[in-house]
Formats: structure tokens, C-alpha cells, sequence
């Protein structure tokens, strides 16, 4: 993260902050000194309330929250989880013991931090791209699946199929399938074998299984819970045998 963008100092107009708003399109600033020591945050929404008012002009200087939440770089992750939780946070700044500022990590930084299981080291954050959030669910045309971890060895997704959706009968060489029926009633077929999908049903699907699911009701929804063990997770280990919407090659 390009720090300067979120900076402003002490001494910046109305006009100059707006403008660095802009700049950085995240909608906040962080309030500096000549030294870079943090005094306080603003928003784009209290500039304008300032403005409204009519107490301040575009010219005259930034006012600001001197009240702010922050972390120091040797915080732990409960605490900032615990800030996270809070609606109205949707940053917060690292400061180290001289609160000057380290860095700033988003609400929307640490969702995909917790996606991908990545490690918590609030002094190196990785750089991550905060759409990741906004491509997690995937459309198809049984339904949608929306993923839930993406770590290394294991993928975890909620799968949602349309009334008389279907996934193709496919299997995999690299990963197996643990299914937990959330909701909705249909057929799961595992090689010769077809067992009904109710609330609550598990079923372990081995490398190498063909399998597939299928929502069976006119009205309603079938919702599985699906965890991937493995050592690779990617759309060309899906070999497809059959399939409904026409798609015979790999990719779910």
C-alpha cells in the first residue's frame, strides 16, 4: 500500500484532503505532523459534513477525529478481529510505539487474509488485491458457489444449486470431496451408486470417484458444504463424463 495516499497533514486545506480522497478512492485520511506522528483520521463523509454546516470553506484548514481506533505493530490478531467486528470500522491504522504510522489494513484486506489462511504478521502484510473479495462468488448454470477458505493444501466452498440443477458427472486426480447437505433434498450419485441428499447427509468422495449432485425439487434450493483436501485445486482437475448444460470439457 502507497502510504502517501492516505496522508495528510495538519495543515492541509479541506480542498487538499478532498482531493487526496480522491486520489486514493478509499473514502479516509489519515491526519499527520511534520514528523509523520498520526493525530488523527477524517473521512470523506465528515468533510462534507463539515462543509455543510457552512462553519468551514474549502480553503480553510482539515479538522479531524483526535478519538481513533489503531493498532500498534505488536498487537494481536483478537484485537484487531475485535475491531473488525465493529460496523464502522472499515480501516485501521498501524502505528509503532511512537505512533507513527506503519501501515493501514483494510476490512476488506483482512477477509481475504482470512480466505486464504494467510499468516498473521501485521509488521509484513501481504499485498493483496482487495476485488478478491468481490470475484469469491462464482455464478454457474446449476446455481453459484461461494468460497469460504483458499488455503494451500485445502479449499472450502458453499455450493447452491438451482431447483433442477445438476453438476456435471466428473471426478478428480488430485484432491477428494467431503460433502455436508445443508439444505434442500436431491439424488448423489457416486460411481454405480445413488444415495438421497438430505439435511445433514455426509459423504466422502475418494480421488478418482465419479460423482455428481443433483436438486431434484421444482422450488427449492439444494445446499451443500463442500471441503477439498489436496495438493491442487484448479479447474482443469475436473474430468467431465457427463453433463447437462452441454459442457463436456474441464471446468466445473
Amino acid at each position: 500500500m502507497n502510504l502517501e495516499k492516505f496522508i495528510v497533514y495538519d495543515n492541509s486545506s479541506l480542498l487538499q484532503a478532498l482531493k487526496r480522497i480522491d486520489e486514493n478512492k478509499k473514502g479516509f485520511l489519515v491526519i499527520c505532523d511534520k514528523d509523520k506522528k498520526v493525530l488523527g483520521i477524517t473521512t470523506e463523509g465528515d468533510i462534507r459534513r463539515t462543509l455543510i454546516t457552512g462553519k468551514k470553506r474549502l480553503e480553510d484548514s482539515i479538522s479531524y477525529s483526535k478519538e481513533y481506533i489503531f493498532i500498534n505493530k505488536k498487537d494481536t490478531f483478537l484485537k484487531l478481529f475485535n475491531y473488525f467486528k465493529l460496523e464502522k470500522i472499515n480501516f485501521v491504522p498501524i502505528l509503532d510505539n511512537e505512533k507513527k504510522l506503519v501501515n493501514i489494513i483494510s476490512k476488506k484486506q483482512f477477509h481475504v487474509m482470512l480466505l486464504k489462511d494467510m499468516e498473521y504478521n501485521i509488521s509484513t502484510l501481504p499485498q493483496i488485491d482487495d476485488n478478491e473479495l468481490d470475484s469469491e462468488i462464482y455464478e454457474k448454470p446449476w446455481g453459484f458457489y461461494k468460497s469460504t477458505l483458499l488455503a494451500k493444501h485445502v479449499q472450502s466452498k458453499i455450493i447452491t444449486l438451482f431447483p433442477k440443477g445438476e453438476l456435471s458427472l466428473q471426478k478428480h486426480k488430485r484432491r477428494e470431496e467431503h460433502w455436508i447437505v445443508i439444505k434442500g433434498e436431491g439424488e448423489i450419485i457416486l460411481e454405480d451408486s445413488t444415495l438421497k441428499a438430505e439435511q445433514g447427509r455426509y459423504v466422502y468422495i475418494p480421488k478418482g470417484c465419479k460423482h455428481k449432485v443433483i436438486n431434484t425439487s421444482l422450488e427449492d434450493n439444494l445446499i451443500l458444504a463442500e471441503v477439498q483436501l489436496g495438493d491442487y485445486f484448479g479447474e482443469d482437475d475436473i474430468i467431465r463424463y457427463e453433463d447437462k448444460y452441454g459442457r463436456v470439457k474441464n471446468g466445473i
